[in-house]
């Protein structure tokens, strides 16, 4: 069994959601990130993902710099190749929301692969869906068991259901992160420009906080600007004159919508609210681009930013409109402190050098 210390650089096979489209997901942010880190860092990178019209009608990467990217419309097709492989394969990945996740847990935990493991991007739904009742299609009936290695977006009391509720052996957090090259400090750009920004798509579940957050401050502050940026929102949205809109914003075009910010919005969909210690990539996007960050609240937040000191809380309109209003300066200074964080605690390198140690600490275990 190989250990990552001594043998260096290791071979990934990942059979993931998307990381070739950013539309409508943030898997693919994340493991644009976390992939450039591993392989700076001396990995080899396979990433198994499904071909399906609707990422590639909204592709924006062709292929992974330094990696292979293996697009495929039906699994039979990739199948054989993937097995290939993984016959020399370090570590192997599942995700959560891989279309083919059953086959290609099969597939994985067969192989000669030296550890099998699953990353769970979306641990307060896949725990949400268990206690509703609901099927999780990317998970099979024996859950997570026969994996050597669980990995969970989600932290705090979340790890404890993974190993209660699905087996999972070993288990450890590999949170969001970013990276620092794409993620930076920019020229404002005019069409971006706002008192408050938010970006992100469109979700039921997290419309009640956007509508107490952002809509409610936009009507009562009406000779502010308010900026959206994200797909899927739908016709019945409540906007207002002061509200403006961008579908989608491609990544390239992050840094300088947020440095175009004045004070940016994050918003956390209800499942990892309530699950806690669930930071959304885009907080630490925002940070390293130099953005003031109003945010909801969530337990679990203060591990990662300490708040009034690196981020302001909101959980009233009024909280929301009196961070609008604070003097520029105050919420420069602020901005400054979070991206210092950020860049110490929060970057792909950091979590690429994390997964190196959860995998090195699976594969102990083994020997």
């Amino acid at each position: 069994m190989f250990l990552v210390s001594t043998l260096g650089g290791m071979k990934l096979v990942i059979f993931g959601l998307s990381i070739s489209s950013s539309w409508g997901n943030g898997h693919a942010t994340l493991w644009r990130g976390l992939c450039g880190a591993l392989i700076r860092r001396g990995h080899e990178i396979h990433f198994f993902e499904r071909d399906v019209p609707y990422y590639a009608l909204h592709r924006d990467l062709n292929d992974i710099p330094g990696g292979h990217l293996h697009l495929y419309s039906y699994w039979e097709d990739v199948r054989v190749q993937a097995a290939d492989h993984l016959k020399d394969a370090d570590v192997a990945i599942v995700t959560s929301y891989c279309p083919d996740a059953i086959e290609a847990t099969d597939l994985a935990l067969g192989s000669q692969a030296g550890v099998k493991c699953f990353y769970d991007l979306d641990t307060p739904v896949t725990l949400h869906r268990l206690e509703s009742g609901e099927p999780v299609e990317y998970l099979g009936p024996r859950g997570l068991r026969d994996f050597d290695l669980v990995l969970s977006y989600t932290g705090g009391q979340a790890l404890e259901q993974l190993r209660t509720r699905l087996g999972a052996r070993q288990v450890a957090p590999l949170y969001g992160s970013v990276d620092p090259s794409r993620h930076f400090p920019d020229r404002p750009t005019d069409r971006f420009v706002s008192d408050l920004s938010y970006l992100g798509t469109y979700a039921e579940d997290r419309q009640a906080a956007l509508e107490q957050l952002f809509i409610e401050p936009a009507r009562q502050l009406f000779n502010r600007r308010f900026l959206i940026a994200g797909s899927l929102y739908p016709q019945k949205f409540p906007w207002t004159r002061n509200i403006f809109f961008v579908e989608h914003l491609a990544p390239a075009e992050h840094p300088s919508f947020y440095s175009s910010s004045k004070l940016t919005l994050n918003v956390t969909r209800r499942a990892m609210a309530e699950s806690g210690y669930c930071p959304s990539g885009r907080l630490f996007e925002a940070a390293a681009s130099g953005a003031p960050i109003l945010s909801d609240w969530w337990e679990g937040l203060d591990q990662f930013f300490e708040p009034n000191s690196e981020i302001l809380i909101a959980r009233t309109t009024a909280d929301a409109i009196d961070a609008i209003q604070r003097p520029p300066e105050e919420l420069t200074r602020m901005a400054a402190r979070a991206r210092e964080r950020t860049l110490e605690c929060h970057t792909a390198d950091l979590r690429a050098r994390e997964f190196e140690t959860a995998v090195e600490r699976a594969a102990t275990v083994q020997v």
